[in-house]
């Protein structure tokens, strides 16, 4: 009986190892967090930002300092998953709630991968007009 116990533990342990986390889930740790750095190191190296319906889209390395400065104006609350397809095992698409003390936000993602990991395509962040 012990035996039993204890290879359950041990699968238990294991288990974390074997299952892999789903990236938009910790994308949205990211937002919920504002951490621009970490999020940055998913993005793809032809990645397109447009925040707040900017008229150009941003390429990797001009769009951090302007998630920086939109993340230091609206500090992050909440965030919400409202939307997500994953049937396609080399795409993703996910659209998440942005809570933060200035309003809600809009975040839509797009995911592809790239070698063995999803990088980031596509991120536009756009003020919720409805709630």
């Amino acid at each position: 009986m012990k035996i039993i116990y204890m290879h359950s533990i041990i699968l238990l342990f294991l288990l974390p190892l074997v299952v892999k986390a789903d990236p938009i889930d910790d994308i949205m740790h990211m937002l919920r967090q504002g951490n621009t750095q970490e999020l940055s190191k998913l993005f793809s190296d032809n990645v397109e930002v447009t925040v707040l319906g900017g008229d150009n889209s941003l390429d990797k390395t001009t769009a951090i300092p302007v998630l920086d400065k939109f993340f230091a104006d609206n500090k992050p609350k909440s965030v919400r998953l409202f939307h997500k397809i994953d049937s396609n095992p080399n795409y993703l698409f996910g659209v998440i709630f942005l809570n933060t003390d200035k309003g809600l936000y809009r975040i839509s993602l797009t995911l592809s991968k790239h070698d063995t990991e999803m990088k980031i395509v596509e991120m536009r962040i756009e003020v919720e007009k409805t709630k």
